[in-house]
């Protein structure tokens, strides 16, 4: 370089002795963005390491958030939330936590382990009251365990000619209650809420179909109420070809919020025991076994059981299947291609073949593992990575 433009660049306008030399003045430059990494996912069969079964629990008019007397007891249901337990859990115990306290009462009972008996029970014991929580397991063997791991607030929630005038507005107020305190553990040791980036990947029409089970026959109008939640949550952003690696026909990306479920319900459990709250092995065959208790109200949080506990016909079983992979550490991205989704966990890679309809799974209540269902899925993601 010219030794004047290193002696310009160094801020000398000139030097003694000697005639001035213009200034020159660099010229700003925008920031490059460098497209980012895409690890490979290793779709190899031979690495699957589990297959496990979810039933969730849809009611047609919405989750069962109510009082009921049993005998001399004051039951407070909370259960019913189709493929939204996780996502709708603080704002649903929240609910439930106001009616098991009216009257003052300062003795309750939570039976569930899982998301909504949780964050039911932490709930009621941060107003200061005395929880127990009943459950014949922990958390880790619940179906709550078995969930996918994302926000989907609305994800089999109700059926829109089913729910009452005021359940929109309800859910709403729920979701927004629950996206404000799973934030709480974004950036926490063990990362048991974090954002990842999820690409939603289009083929070209006629190239390819959804993957999995084949429907139920018949259609259940499930409700979609994304539009109320406009504004909270990131947006998504459609990508330019040069930005992704997926030989599709159009692609899209948003951060999406995910659970790591096993370390999240491990926090919630060392919460709820620190702050005081106890947790007793214990399994209800009849609600007259809630007499035996001591505690004056109970808190239902039995999720899919409360069908066969409490005879609720209304509950219907949606069968999940998810395919579990080793974790990939580089694997930092979720898909959701033909409808398949796949979501990197620390607790290993979920692979969920959901088919082409809501319909996949409805009133299925077979929980064996299907690992056909899982090849089928995790061969339509290699065509992904078939060129890498």
């Amino acid at each position: 370089m010219h030794r004047r433009m290193v002696l310009a660049g160094l801020g000398y306008a000139g030097l003694a002795g000697c005639a001035s030399a213009p200034a020159i003045i660099a010229t700003p430059t925008r920031p490059v963005f460098q497209p980012r990494g895409f690890a490979p996912l290793l779709t190899d069969p031979g690495r699957l390491s589990r297959i496990t079964v979810c039933l969730r629990p849809f009611r047609a008019q919405g989750p069962r958030i109510e009082v009921e007397m049993v005998g001399d007891k004051r039951v407070v249901h909370n259960y019913g939330h189709g493929g939204s337990g996780w996502s709708l859990s603080w704002g649903s115990a929240a609910a439930a936590r106001d009616l098991a306290l009216e009257g003052d009462q300062r003795r309750v009972a939570v039976i569930g382990c899982g998301a909504l008996g949780l964050t039911a029970a932490l709930q009621i014991l941060r107003v200061g009251a005395q929880v127990t929580i009943y459950a014949a397991e922990r958390t880790p063997y619940t179906r709550s365990a078995r969930a996918t791991g994302v926000w989907s607030p609305d994800s089999r929630i109700a059926a829109e000619s089913a729910v009452s005038a005021d359940f929109p507005a309800r859910w709403e107020a729920m979701a927004r209650r629950s996206w404000v305190d799973h934030h709480a553990f974004v950036g926490l040791d063990g990362d048991p809420v974090k954002f990842i980036d999820q690409y939603n990947l289009r083929e070209a029409p006629g190239s390819g179909g959804a993957v999995g089970p084949a429907p139920t026959p018949g259609r259940v109008g499930f409700v979609d109420y994304g539009d109320r939640l406009r504004g909270l949550t990131p947006r998504s952003r459609a990508l330019t070809l040069e930005e992704h690696p997926f030989p599709v026909a159009s692609a899209s990306v948003f951060p999406q919020m995910t659970f790591n479920v096993a370390e999240y319900a491990r926090q919630l459990t060392e919460a709820f025991l620190m702050e005081g709250g106890r947790i007793v092995q214990r399994a209800f065959n009849h609600p007259s076994e809630l007499a035996e208790l001591a505690e004056p109200v109970v808190v239902n949080c039995t999720g899919y059981g409360a069908r066969a506990l409490f005879g609720d016909e209304s509950v219907i079983p949606v069968r999940g299947q998810i395919a579990w992979l080793p974790p990939q550490p580089e694997l930092t991205y979720a898909l959701w291609y033909r409808g398949i989704g796949m979501v990197p966990r620390a607790d290993g890679i979920v692979v969920q073949a959901n088919g082409r309809s809501p319909m996949v799974g409805y009133g299925v209540d077979d929980e064996m593992p299907d690992r056909a269902e899982a090849e089928q899925a995790l061969a339509a993601l290699a065509a992904l990575y078939a060129s890498a």
